[in-house]
């Protein structure tokens, strides 16, 4: 009975421990987890912190006043109107999306519902190849052979940097962002509403299209906000196809220049810091700023109140 008792105090004991070590093996994960969560807050508070400090600092030797309505951008003349650069950036984006939302829309509602399941599992991630592709490799394609193409059979008249070969390369590049969110949302509509509608007649192209996308359409809103701001916040295309000049209510086929692509000029330059030219990019960062989290904002809103749960 000793013997028994003893070893029964044994195996308590090494319960004991062995509880003791997971407890503390629990805390330490929970602690480095805890820890990455807020570095990446802090973070993000900090690069907001120091981007609107050296805003303010820029606004106290410009007006915001004219950097909001000026349509004149000419930071070496003293002219820091904004607009022009906002519309070059708009324009490619417009572009952009013009060319990602039908074709990103429409393959996510084939590999969704036509494609075979062994085809799908192919296809989708040859797609999301596209998102691998670095940016330079678009935009020198854009210059070296969109524009040519562009010149030689659609457009005579058009320029060597130009917006409508950065918009459309751009749109190739976020057709995968908006086909792979977007089909990720038509995939989660239950089966039963699909059956449903085979049961009462509907062929699969209007069950696909009357049924299952507006059952689908926050998921789908959320993928096409996500590749506007995509589109918004990419700088190498738009440096090396659109151009460097600031051009307000200038055509497609004209050169311009993005928010983005002002920024890694002057970075790159030789521009002295402090200057008001060197604080221009803060300020039009915080614009581009402003301008993607309105994006979120309206995406995170919308996916709220349109969601369907089921």
């Amino acid at each position: 009975m000793a013997v028994e008792a003893g070893r029964m105090r044994s195996k308590e004991g090494d319960w004991q421990r062995n509880s003791r070590g997971r407890e503390f093996k629990e805390r330490v994960i929970k602690f480095l987890l805890t820890a990455c969560a807020y570095l990446s807050i802090f973070t993000t508070i900090g690069i907001v912190v120091v981007l609107f400090e050296e805003t303010v600092r820029f606004f106290l030797d410009v007006s915001i006043v004219e950097f909001l309505t000026s349509t004149r951008w000419a930071p070496n003349t003293g002219d820091f109107g904004v607009l022009p650069l906002v519309y070059g950036t708009l324009m490619a984006t417009f572009i952009a999306i013009a060319v990602a939302l039908p074709i990103g829309l429409l393959t996510a509602i084939y590999l969704s519902e036509y494609a075979p399941r062994r085809l799908r599992q192919y296809l989708k991630p040859a797609l999301e190849i596209l998102a691998g592709v670095p940016t330079v490799v678009y935009g020198y394609f854009a210059l070296t052979f969109i524009t040519p193409f562009l010149g030689n059979n659609l457009f005579s008249d058009i320029d060597s940097f130009n917006a409508i070969s950065a918009g459309l390369i751009m749109g190739v590049m976020i057709i995968p962002t908006v086909a792979s969110v977007s089909e990720d949302a038509i995939y989660a509509v239950p089966r039963s509403l699909r059956e449903g509608a085979y049961a009462l007649g509907a062929t699969k192209r209007e069950t696909a299209t009357k049924i299952v996308v507006p059952a689908a359409l926050s998921g789908i809103v959320a993928a096409v906000i996500l590749g506007i701001s995509r589109a918004i916040g990419e700088t190498m295309i738009v440096t090396i196809a659109m151009g460097s000049q600031a051009n307000f209510g200038g055509t497609p086929l004209e050169s311009m220049q993005a928010m983005t692509a002002y920024i890694v000029q002057v970075v790159g330059g030789e521009t002295p810091r402090g200057s008001a030219v060197f604080g221009s990019i803060f300020a039009v960062g915080s614009a581009l700023f402003l301008m993607t989290l309105a994006l979120n904002l309206a995406s995170y809103w919308f996916v709220r109140r349109f969601r369907e749960i089921y």
